[in-house]
């Protein structure tokens, strides 16, 4: 929690300097690498509930929430029901705002509540940038709980950052000054524990550059707006953030950082037999705006 904090208590003023405008504070989807930021994001939601083939009715828990974008999207373009949980006071409060002033907090609910002491079932699990908080050693008791917080017809979606060649360390840099505690695993850290669970993995997507475009979009726009930053916090807090976004945008444009969506049941018949339910729901839910 103290953590989560260090990080995401940060004045949301501060975040929305080079943010979307729906603060997605994780990688977008950038199918030709031309889009804007804004497109990009409401793509990556778009592609998220398509894997989860959401209906309308079906009750949803996303995990590590931030700000509530996701959610919200959920409740509103598909008719869900949603549970987000977040560690932060601060985005809680954000959320609950921008759920109220998109006219679905009869259909969201936010709470301050660690996932673990959640309770289920719910049809779907998403959580989108948050397994990178959790830590190896936690990963077995992680996806334990995801497992009986799904309903046995249920899918679960995971978006976490990896990498692609094999185990490591933290950046010191990162450890220290950005995400105490954080962690990016090698996906031969993920599949273990998923398998002792015996859900299915139905499916694993590699995101290659879409973050590093997406980086390069913060690091322009915290640029365009760095006398802003300096008034919020100071010189120095710009020069680490400034540090913090070229490093990130690095290490998945030139090093070994990567996104990975894992998509996950205990039904083996819970998900279409192929891949084509995906662009067929992306069909029918354009971006709008």
């Amino acid at each position: 929690s103290r953590n989560a904090r260090h990080h995401y208590d940060l004045s949301a003023e501060m975040y929305r300097l080079f943010l979307d405008a729906d603060m997605q504070y994780s990688c977008g989807y950038f199918e030709t690498g031309g889009e804007d930021l804004e497109t990009a994001q409401a793509a990556k939601k778009r592609h998220i509930a398509a894997k989860l083939c959401i209906e309308p009715g079906m009750r949803v828990l996303d995990i590590g929430c931030g700000w509530g974008g996701m959610a919200i999207y959920l409740a509103k373009e598909c008719g869900a029901r949603v549970v987000g949980v977040t560690l932060s006071p601060e985005q809680r409060r954000i959320a609950e705002e921008r759920a109220r002033a998109a006219g679905v907090a009869d259909r969201v609910s936010f709470l301050e509540q660690d996932y673990r002491s959640v309770e289920g079932p719910f049809d779907r699990v998403v959580s989108v940038g948050m397994f990178e908080h959790v830590g190896v050693a936690h990963y077995d008791a992680f996806f334990r709980k995801l497992r009986a917080l799904l309903a046995d017809d249920g899918i679960a979606l995971l978006h976490t950052i990896a990498r692609r060649n094999g185990p490591s360390a933290t950046n010191a840099f990162i450890r220290k000054y950005i995400f105490p505690g954080g962690y990016s695993p090698a996906i031969s850290e993920i599949v273990p524990p998923i398998e002792r669970t015996r859900m299915f993995i139905n499916d694993i997507e590699v995101w290659r550059d879409h973050y590093g475009h997406t980086l390069r979009h913060w690091r322009e726009r915290f640029a365009a707006n760095r006398d802003k930053a300096a008034a919020l916090y100071d010189e120095r807090f710009c020069r680490m953030w400034e540090f913090y976004l070229a490093t990130a945008e690095l290490s998945f444009t030139r090093g070994s950082h990567i996104i990975a969506q894992l998509q996950l049941s205990k039904d083996r018949a819970a998900v279409p037999r192929t891949r084509n339910y995906i662009e067929a729901w992306e069909s029918r839910h354009p971006i709008s705006g």
